[in-house]
């Protein structure tokens, strides 16, 4: 009896840890990063510019954003420098810090290392990057836009500042490395298309990522962008995302499209000025100056897209 019981407590240890040995030899899943070569074209570099500053938005994780004002706005001299933290404070499972992304980090970096990362969410030493930046929806993006934003990273001016290291919590740091897959990248609409490119820049500014409740880390079902995402704040505010569904009574369902692209544009520095936030006073995480700057053509067709989907009551 003694020898039965020792041998499935043998086998109690070993199967976590043949779990764990599994996770980290199978995971993540990746391919080689691809021979590229962004280039320098004015034209791809002004494409990559527009989608870093106001579509992806990458700029405003990968450089310090100043909470002391309404909708924390870029310090202009960090662009690209890194720092930001997601850490367990924010509700992430872990500690994830927002890279350096200039030339002074990336020049030991491919083209197709750096669209592998955007992309598949491998790191140049093949470590999971965490969706925080949200790779999944950039994968589905067109090539030759996630080329352009290569392509202007390059231009940045280089800042020489080293940043932490991120550390997910346990047993998520295991669940990490299941999550990076190869991307299945898609073709940018034409413009006439409207629904369709209103659908494509929506998924490239992952607006889902934040106007979809989660829980433990995965989006509720039948709760698609209907709101209530918690935001815990530095200033001691907590702060939800918008029901953004087309519900005429707790979502955007009367809203027009003039008033729905004004709002953003009425946010657009330098003619807005964002105004001082104290400790305690509403705050948001919504990066309002960012997406401000894009253009109303782009902005009327996310609109579109949004008429579309499914209307969710919820209140927040």
């Amino acid at each position: 009896m003694k020898k039965i019981l020792k041998t499935i407590g043998t086998l109690l240890l070993l199967l976590p840890l043949s779990l764990v040995g599994f996770l980290y030899f199978s995971f993540p899943k990746s391919e080689p990063a691809p021979e590229i070569v962004a280039g320098n074209g004015p034209a791809r570099i002004e494409r990559g510019r527009y989608l870093a500053n106001h579509v992806n938005a990458c700029i405003d994780c990968h450089s310090t954003r100043d909470w002391k004002k309404f909708s924390g706005p870029l310090l202009p001299e960090t662009i690209g420098e890194g720092g930001e933290v997601f850490d367990q404070k924010l509700g992430f499972p872990g500690s994830f810090v927002a890279p350096n992304i200039t030339p002074a980090a990336l020049s030991s970096w491919t083209d197709g290392e750096i669209l592998r990362a955007i992309s598949s969410g491998i790191s140049k030493d093949g470590r999971p990057l965490f969706p925080v930046m949200p790779h999944p929806a950039y994968g589905q993006m067109d090539k030759e836009d996630l080329i352009s934003l290569i392509a202007y990273l390059r231009t940045l001016k280089p800042i020489e500042k080293p940043n932490g290291v991120s550390k997910a919590d346990f047993p998520f740091n295991l669940i990490l490395r299941t999550i990076p897959s190869p991307a299945s990248f898609g073709v940018r609409p034409e413009k006439e298309d409207k629904i369709a490119m209103g659908k494509y820049l929506f998924t490239a500014a992952a607006c889902s990522e934040c106007h979809t409740k989660q829980d433990k880390g995965k989006p509720i079902a039948g709760m698609e962008l209907a709101g209530g995402f918690e935001f815990p704040l530095s200033n001691g505010t907590l702060v939800k995302s918008a029901n953004i569904t087309p519900d005429k009574e707790t979502g955007i369902g009367l809203w027009t499209e003039k008033e729905f692209v004004h709002r953003f544009k009425s946010m657009e520095i330098p003619k807005y000025k964002p105004h001082e936030v104290k400790d305690g006073e509403l705050q948001t995480i919504m990066p309002w100056t960012m997406y401000a700057g894009m253009t109303e053509e782009d902005l009327a067709a996310i609109y579109a897209y949004l008429r579309t989907v499914k209307p969710i009551s919820n209140k927040i």
